[in-house]
């Protein structure tokens, strides 16, 4: 037995001597996307911990609410473990070991690995809110549902008839977004065509067809950031995207950073920005 493994174990014991009322909840997330479910369901008293990175305006759509809460460092099992959780949130990206670690502690663990729309969100809020076991945090992720559901409604008003802006995802990590991502969802729901797909057929995080794109007809670049001569500049020197007008002639839309990849409910918010971005003129009406 290794000393890693005897110190969980023996927290395991420990958390088994100080049982929870039959009423508290002590839930921990691992990730950024159950980070935000979590706060979104859940009573305050019942959030132990949340990730790494839930302060991280880069990664985390709740980065200012998650101030309140302690966070779990990189997240290993003797540190989940020292919050004393009776729940675990882990996705299907965490690491397997890791989830094993805390499923053989005796926690109980909820993995969700349902991202690819806003009706998986929610199918996620109702799962987290089941698990929480009560009638208010059941209600909370009705209100969430029903609020982002009106917000898709408003949307989708607003956007009838319009033409899609033929946009591009670029990435400095060698891949493009296709379909079957966030951003192929966000782009359903902003009135944009996503070249990657129309014209590259790519699937998933794919690597980007370099000699081709150069006759995609791109007219925006969906960037993450907060400053548009930052988030641009990488690409001005990137082959193929510094040969692109669209690079060259800095046709940019910006999405907070967090946004870009948010797995969660949260990205209606994603939805909104783009679409507020590719096609001003339906929101022309309702002044500064």
């Amino acid at each position: 037995m290794t000393r890693a493994t005897f110190t969980i174990l023996l927290l395991a014991a420990c958390v088994g001597l100080r049982p929870a009322a039959a009423a508290e909840v002590r839930v921990v997330s691992q990730t950024v996307g159950t980070d935000e479910l979590l706060l979104a369901v859940a009573a305050p008293e019942q959030i132990a911990a949340l990730s790494h990175l839930a302060r991280d305006p880069v990664f985390s759509g709740v980065a200012q609410a998650a101030e309140a809460y302690p966070m779990i460092g990189m997240g290993d099992a003797e540190t989940i473990l020292r919050y004393r959780p009776t729940l675990v949130l882990f996705s299907d990206y965490s690491r397997i070991e890791l989830v094993e670690q805390v499923r053989r502690s005796g926690v109980q663990v909820l993995i969700f690995n349902r991202y690819e729309s806003l009706d998986d969100a929610y199918a996620n809020l109702r799962q987290l809110a089941a698990a929480l076991g009560d009638d208010t945090a059941r209600d909370r992720a009705e209100t969430v549902i029903a609020d982002c559901r009106a917000r898709l409604a408003e949307l989708h008003r607003r956007l009838q008839g319009v033409k899609p802006v033929r946009v591009i995802a670029p990435s400095t990590y060698g891949v493009i977004a296709g379909s079957e991502t966030t951003f192929q969802d966000i782009c359903d729901q902003a009135g944009a065509e996503n070249l990657a797909v129309t014209l590259g057929h790519l699937t998933g995080h794919a690597a980007p067809p370099s000699e081709a794109m150069l006759k995609w007809p791109v007219e925006v670049l969906v960037l993450g950031g907060a400053n548009r001569d930052e988030a641009l500049a990488p690409f001005l020197k990137l082959p193929p995207y510094a040969f692109m007008a669209a690079v060259r002639e800095g046709r940019t839309a910006l999405l907070d950073a967090w946004a870009l990849g948010c797995v969660t409910h949260l990205r209606v918010h994603a939805y909104e920005q783009l679409a507020r971005q590719l096609h001003p003129e339906r929101w022309q009406k309702d002044g500064p």
